[in-house]
């Protein structure tokens, strides 16, 4: 299984609804408190669905290529501060409800992997789960974004069991390689650094740091067919 040791599950407290509620009654502020937390629980199941279902395939790939195909599996919830943003952005009321319903990336996860065929194969036996429904996918890898970001986006749905009910949560997976993941890291450092003026020059030279780590990529996944080759030559 993969160690996943760097799960942000973003926890609430009633100081943070009494700030992102403050026209709420303190009955009312509870009570959202409350079911903050449970709606936050079941996205916190949610990922353990989607994990447990990326570890599984690793394990089997593992077995048929004789390697583990995710390098590590990583995991988040969106801030409230976050989520507020970006629902009065896109012209929705700060609820609950409208939380589940008009926000797709609450719960996120990030599986970062060896080659990117490795994505491809990994993505493609995970949406033919009968579980699992694709809402959406972009292909940042083959498209990548103007600034060079690459990777894989799936928005799926999942259901989870509780004692008395199952419930359809919506999660958002980023599917890319060691590389992609490197460079997207670093250039969000970068990009947010305080004090620090994010310049022309600066952008120019992270998307060339960006085609370096595609290339890397394409002569990675060469250098491993070549070595897989070389073996079915020897037998």
């Amino acid at each position: 299984m993969i160690n996943d040791n760097k799960n942000k599950y973003n926890s609430i407290s009633v100081e943070d609804i009494d700030d992102f509620f403050r026209s709420e009654s303190d009955r009312s502020r509870d009570s959202l408190f409350h079911n903050y937390q449970k709606l936050m629980a079941y996205y916190r199941c949610a990922i353990m669905e989607i994990s447990t279902k990326f570890n599984v395939l690793n394990e089997e790939f593992s077995l048929q290529y004789d390697r583990n195909p995710i390098s590590n599996i990583k995991s988040r919830l969106k801030k409230i501060s976050s989520m507020k943003e970006k629902l009065e952005k896109n012209g929705h009321p700060f609820t609950l409800d409208s939380i589940e319903n008009n926000l797709n990336d609450v719960a996120g996860i990030r599986v970062v992997c060896s080659f990117p065929d490795d994505v491809y194969m990994l993505a493609d036996a995970f949406v033919k789960q009968d579980d699992i429904n694709l809402i959406a996918k972009k292909d940042y890898i083959k498209n990548p974004k103007s600034n060079g970001y690459r990777s894989l986006h799936l928005i799926v749905t999942v259901p989870i069991f509780l004692a008395h009910e199952k419930r359809i949560m919506k999660v958002e997976i980023q599917l890319r390689t060691i590389a992609m993941d490197f460079w997207a890291t670093l250039e969000h450092q970068l990009r947010y650094k305080k004090n620090i003026e994010f310049t022309d020059d600066v952008a120019k030279e992270l998307f060339l740091c960006a085609e370096l780590s595609a290339e890397l990529d394409s002569r990675m996944d060469a250098l491993r067919d070549k070595i897989q080759l070389d073996a079915k030559i020897i037998e």
